[in-house]
């Protein structure tokens, strides 16, 4: 019998025997409080004084009941009765952030759509009133001027674009109407299209607790930068399900700079061209292992991406070397690019992968607007009408070149509104006559007809209705 396997396992014994113990650490009790807390309250001091609280108002008249002119009628119900006229109060709340130290406050727009009167509170309990410098729907932000900038303290503004699944972030806001809340979470996921809050989309994912009230308030990373304003909640209920959403920082300094500037709408650069998703079939057919880009459906004459020799089917895969897997991530990412330089976009045509530079240029007023106010007796009564040009079509957020003209603003309660006309409309043809400038609309509506056949652009689709004159 061989003693080699006796010999050789008797050496491997003696090697383990003699091999260096790595001693495994003991857990230690905590000694003090300091050893054993884990806490966000020096984040919290650093920012939470920037954070403040947003209340909007507008009175609202309802109209007097004509029985009223009637001494009779007001000798036995008094100026008290019914059909008096009412004064509603309609009022909105929300949180906002201080973001320079010159009185500028972010808040979302939907905390202040059609307010007439705005007042900030802080968490010290100071009041100021504010006036609106800017909006934007496009990306649901609105920028506020204090009229007292004493002790003011600004969130620095951080970096979005560094942000990673799973980072720890706070959200600092007044939900609910309850006073200042901080909440805890982390950063759920990255570049969420399809929210339906605005049209230039790319959310931070959050599930930090945010609720009504929250929206406008900061996201803040751990070194107290702001790193998103909370805008919209995920839930069936109406509270928080551990699902919010933030618009990036990057967003938030674009809009800001406008402000800064002067500007009563932000300035974007102009991109010239109409896009689609990109579907699993074109994906499959184009060689792509997902379907992951944008289409390129139609490009607008002399504009940028004409320019840079962008083509109807190119697929864009990428902006200064960033994936866009849709229109709105293509939306965001370009938007937020600064005015002046140039932008690299990746494609893909007929199989190639090409890199094309695009000139980063505001949209240009090509005509004057010339706005009319439609008080015809007609379906657009209420409405007012503009000359569509790029920079129009720009803040309206349309797809359009440069010819036509659009319903740019809508009464409330107009007749235009009743019947369903939107902002945005790009009227095509009144009664089979086209309609080339807003002066041809106003001139069309002068007469009385007992049928209206009005035919618009709404989304790309053309729609055709008919109305009682």
């Amino acid at each position: 019998m061989s003693r080699a396997p006796w010999l050789a396992g008797a050496m491997l014994a003696l090697a383990a025997a003699s091999a260096p113990v790595i001693a495994q650490p003991i857990p230690a009790v905590p000694q003090s409080r300091e050893q054993m807390a884990l806490s966000f309250a020096p984040i919290v001091r650093q920012s939470a004084g920037s954070v403040v609280n947003v209340y909007g108002a507008r009175v609202e008249r309802r109209p007097q009941n004509p029985f009223m002119d009637d001494p009779f009628f007001r000798r036995f119900f008094g100026d008290g009765g019914f059909g008096v006229p009412q004064e509603r109060v309609q009022r909105s709340l929300g949180s906002g952030v201080v973001v320079d130290v010159s009185g500028l406050v972010v808040t979302n727009n939907h905390v202040i759509e059609g307010m007439s009167e705005v007042r900030i509170a802080f968490a010290d309990k100071r009041e100021v009133e504010a006036t609106i410098l800017l909006r934007d729907p496009r990306t649901d932000l609105a920028v506020l001027k204090l009229s007292n900038t004493r002790d003011l303290k600004a969130l620095e503004l951080g970096d979005s674009d560094r942000l990673e699944v799973g980072d720890l972030v706070l959200a600092i806001g007044n939900p609910f109407g309850v006073g200042q809340t901080v909440t805890q979470g982390i950063v759920s996921a990255l570049a969420r299209t399809q929210v339906g809050v605005g049209d230039a989309q790319s959310f931070i994912q959050t599930d930090a607790a945010i609720n009504p009230g929250n929206s406008g308030g900061a996201l803040v990373d751990m070194q107290g930068r702001l790193i998103g304003i909370n805008t919209a909640i995920f839930s069936r209920s109406g509270g928080s399900h551990g699902i919010g959403f933030a618009i990036p920082a990057a967003m938030v300094r674009v809009v800001v700079e406008s402000a800064k500037a002067g500007a009563t709408t932000v300035r974007r650069p102009w991109f010239g061209a109409r896009l689609q998703a990109l579907t699993t079939e074109v994906a499959d057919g184009l060689g792509l292992d997902r379907p992951a880009g944008s289409v390129v459906a139609s490009v607008v004459e002399k504009g940028p991406a004409a320019e840079a020799g962008l083509r109807r089917s190119d697929v864009i895969l990428s902006v200064d070397g960033i994936g866009v897997d849709d229109p709105e991530a293509f939306g965001y990412r370009f938007a937020t690019r600064p005015i002046g330089g140039t932008a690299s976009l990746t494609i893909l045509r007929s199989g190639r992968r090409l890199v094309l530079p695009v000139k980063l240029i505001p949209a240009p007023e090509t005509r004057p607007r010339e706005p009319m106010v439609i008080s015809a007796r007609s379906p657009l009564a209420g409405a007012t009408v503009m000359n569509l040009s790029p920079a129009l079509a720009e803040e309206l957020s349309i797809d359009a070149g440069t010819e036509g003209v659009v319903v740019g603003d809508l009464e409330e309660g107009s007749a235009a509104a009743r019947v369903g006309f939107k902002k945005g409309d790009i009227i095509v043809a009144l009664n089979g006559e086209r309609m080339a400038t807003s002066r041809d609309v106003q001139a069309a509506v002068s007469e009385r007809k007992r049928a209206w056949e009005i035919t618009i652009s709404r989304g790309g689709q053309t729609i055709t209705s008919v109305f009682p004159g």
